[in-house]
């Protein structure tokens, strides 16, 4: 047995849905409290895009049947996204890319924001060394150098398919932030209720808002001349024209006057990194994810180690769910201590990826009764989950897959539109741990090496995925969803691997969450009754939340691509051709 505390994790109930497969599907809709809808397969042979929004799918589809890769479509529906879907796709934020080449080479493209170089330890605490939650989540401190532009950049200079410029693949973003695009889906729920974050800056107000102060809702048009300006620099002049030049400097000036030390300096030192994907094996499966200072990966191979000691395939639905459970929390319980920026931390991944260390852990687990979270340490309040996050994933005729995840962190990031270009900002910084075992908004504490520091990377649970199969694709997924990222993703994995679903049945299963600390186990309203009578016998607080996470997912089936949309927001597209 490894000398470790105990700890706790949730596990996802698995529910066959039939499914339909016509060839375009749109996630159902819904109100927030409403059960999860059904997803349906989409199949097709050539290619397939599935995102959080329609319209950017359907451009990245676009792409492929013009005979671009998985790449090419990858970065359209990166810009594309920043104009469709404002509350989480961005050129403002950051995120991370995992791409597979029909040659064999798997790759993990960090393009995470950084801190900018003022912020160190103490920028989000009080005189009293105490953390200040409204410095890192709600002021313009929370804003870290964005790396969207330079992520796509770079992954369609080194792995594109050399048919387009990049000015190719930003062209239909800038036309639909030119034009304008009609207010729908997911947009439409979500501006009524983000109106407070976005209407204390009127550089924001004047985008998302009527003549008479209302949000936009469905049937008005949203027209973003000022990010159509931008995008057209980028397109003109690559990712330069973002990160220095007048671009920079607006951007700069705008963090400052609402408060923020970001520099132009700042922007012109951001570099997107390409890094080994963390990598590791599950019942004759490879797992492709990303690594630090992603935690998502570590923590999915982390738990799906300690799982493949288990039969979950015939075990009882409650024993399977509990032993979920139990996993997670011990991977979050890691996440916690040893991860940080790998550039400026020491990461135990080959430590916490290996057989043997899930292993000791799996012997710490009784297999009847819940281990407390107490046994850990201290827990943290949970604020409600954000659509601050998008996920997409692409595959192609040739062999490429991609896996994307990026963020803005709170849905429309910090609200705040830097004047004149049309850019909403994140306010990512707040994934920093201020002070040890201070929570952040979604409960997650921290230790030193998560601390916040000039050039910083903060800790992610963003997992962009790709599941191997003798070497070629054969699961594409990924979330939204902040903490919850991981045990989607988990998820998804187990439900089809040892669950024998298919991917619309995966993807719409209900799902639930632990991270260790608070000690309770989330769980979406449609997890049966007993199911949740059996984890409360065995000592587990299960407490029910609105459906939570978007798992946009692709499997490769003999039958061909097959695309499936999480019907938990209204908008989200399976298309192939």
């Amino acid at each position: 047995m490894l000398n470790l505390p105990k700890v706790m994790l949730p596990r996802l109930v698995c529910l066959a849905l039939a499914v339909a497969l016509p060839l375009v599907a749109l996630g159902e809709d819904r109100s927030p409290t409403a059960e999860v809808g059904y997803a349906h397969g989409v199949v097709a042979h050539d290619g397939m895009v599935v995102a959080q929004e329609a319209s950017a799918a359907r451009v990245g589809v676009d792409i492929l049947q013009k005979g671009g890769n998985a790449v090419d479509a990858a970065v359209a529906v990166g810009f594309a996204l920043a104009v469709s879907y404002p509350r989480a796709g961005n050129i403002g934020g950051g995120g991370f890319m995992v791409i597979h080449l029909a040659g064999g080479d798997d790759i993990a493209l960090d393009y995470r924001e950084t801190a900018p170089k003022a912020i160190d330890a103490k920028s989000f605490l009080d005189e009293a060394g105490n953390a200040v939650p409204h410095k890192s989540r709600d002021s313009a401190l929370a804003i870290g150098v964005p790396g969207t532009v330079a992520g796509l950049a770079l992954a369609e200079e080194k792995y594109g398919s050399g048919h387009f410029k990049l000015a190719d693949l930003i062209a239909p973003a800038i036309a639909m932030a030119r034009d304008g695009i009609p207010v729908t889906d997911d947009t439409a729920d979500s501006l009524p209720a983000d109106n407070p974050r976005l209407a204390r800056w009127p550089s924001s107000a004047k985008i998302f808002f009527k003549p008479d102060g209302g949000a936009l809702s469905s049937g008005d048009r949203l027209v973003q001349s000022d990010l159509a300006n931008t995008l057209e620099a980028i397109a003109h002049d690559g990712p330069h024209a973002f990160y220095e030049g007048p671009i920079a400097q607006k951007l700069a000036a705008a963090v400052q006057a609402a408060g923020g030390v970001m520099t132009v300096d700042d922007l012109g030192d951001y570099r997107a990194i390409e890094r080994a994907p963390v990598r590791g094996s599950y019942r004759g499966y490879d797992v492709v994810s990303m690594p630090p200072p992603s935690s998502g990966g570590v923590e999915l191979i982390e738990m799906l180690n300690i799982l493949e000691g288990y039969d979950l395939a015939h075990a009882d639905e409650a024993q399977a769910l509990f032993l979920m459970i139990e996993a997670m929390k011990r991977a979050y319980a890691d996440r916690a201590w040893f991860l940080g920026d790998p550039d400026l931390v020491q990461n135990p991944v080959a430590r916490l990826t290996s057989k043997s260390y899930a292993a000791g852990w799996r012997a710490t687990i009784d297999p009847a009764q819940a281990t407390p979270a107490s046994d850990i340490g201290a827990g943290g309040k949970v604020q409600p989950e954000g659509r601050n996050t998008t996920h997409f994933s692409v595959v192609d005729r040739f062999g490429n897959a991609v896996s994307n995840t990026y963020t803005l962190n709170f849905s429309y990031g910090l609200g705040l539109v830097a004047e004149d270009t049309g850019i909403l900002l994140n306010n990512e910084l707040d994934d920093f741990a201020a002070k040890p075992e201070a929570p952040n908004a979604y409960g997650l504490i921290g230790y030193e090496a998560n601390a916040p520091g000039p050039g910083k990377r903060p800790l992610s649970s963003m997992t962009p995925t790709i599941v191997l199969r003798d070497g070629k694709p054969f699961l594409v997924t990924g979330s939204p969803g902040g903490s919850r990222i991981i045990t989607a993703v988990l998820q998804v994995i187990v439900n089809v691997i040892d669950r024998g679903m298919d991917i619309a049945g995966a993807v719409a299963a209900p799902r639930v969450h632990n991270q260790w600390l608070p000690d309770q186990v989330f769980a979406e309203s449609a997890l049966a009754d007993d199911i949740v009578a059996a984890l409360e016998a065995r000592g587990d607080k299960v407490v029910a939340q609105r459906p939570f996470t978007s798992a946009n997912s692709i499997m490769i089936t003999p039958e061909g691509f097959v695309g499936a949309a999480d019907p938990r927001t209204r908008g989200a597209l399976a298309v192939g051709y």
